[in-house]
């Protein structure tokens, strides 16, 4: 945001790329790092149908002044086939404009267990892609890596809302257990340099992106993704 690295950690990034199924996978650098701050506990409530929070944050530059806000909003609900994650979350601009620049590392990201990744997993979206050569990059309402975690076939799926900006979506999404939805990537998910994917938001104004996380039982076919996406595209 507005140069700012909101993404990495400054003293946790790796200097060298991740090693992955013969692959080497590069991390951006050179940007400063910015902080993302709690400033308020909006609201928490529980029950016997689902549990809600949602939390304010402060974005922070590495001059200690802050970039802008952010709401994020979470519901969490299931039953014995499967639990459903709403993530809801909101930048606001303060004063100025904020640009959220043109980057592959973002935006709403999942790591997965061990057992989710290279060899073993399979990644499958919307479109009938499989495998990262054909979701890296590419556009689709829904991902979902599926395999045996300690014996038993399970998956998880990210769904993109039809109302988020650019839906579908695209998607930067790693065999070696990245799973993240990144609408701004444009140059690298199209290799042209001349290609902007950022997205500016006027001062005062606010920007918001809805997700839902969906973990199932067996792969995606069995669990009906496509079907459960249907329902959350429908806002049910």
């Amino acid at each position: 945001m507005n140069g700012v690295d909101f993404w990495s950690e400054a003293e946790l990034e790796e200097k060298a790329p991740v090693q992955a199924g013969g692959k080497q996978y590069f991390a951006a650098g050179g940007l400063p790092n910015g902080r993302t701050v709690f400033s308020k506990l909006e609201e928490m409530k529980s029950g016997p149908e689902s549990g809600a929070v949602r939390v304010l944050f402060d974005l922070v530059g590495p001059e200690g002044k802050t970039i802008a806000q952010e709401i994020q909003a979470y519901v969490f609900r299931g039953d014995a086939l499967a639990r459903i994650i709403d993530c809801e979350f909101t930048i606001k601009a303060l004063s100025t404009p904020v640009k959220m620049g043109d980057t592959k590392e973002g935006t709403f990201a999942i790591r997965v267990v061990k057992a989710l990744e290279k060899p073993a997993v399979r990644m499958l979206n919307s479109e009938g892609g499989v495998g990262e050569s054909e979701i890296w990059g590419k556009r689709a309402n829904w991902v979902d890596y599926s395999g045996t975690v300690e014996g038993r076939k399970l998956g998880i799926a990210i769904f993109d809302h039809p109302s988020n900006p650019k839906h579908p979506t695209y998607w930067h999404a790693r065999e070696y257990g990245l799973f993240a939805v990144n609408p701004f990537g444009e140059h690298d998910f199209y290799n042209d340099p001349k290609r902007d994917g950022s997205i500016t938001i006027p001062a005062g104004g606010s920007l918001t992106f809805r997700y839902r996380v969906f973990i199932h039982n067996d792969a995606a076919v069995e669990a009906k993704v496509a079907e459960a996406y249907a329902r959350y595209a429908a806002n049910q």
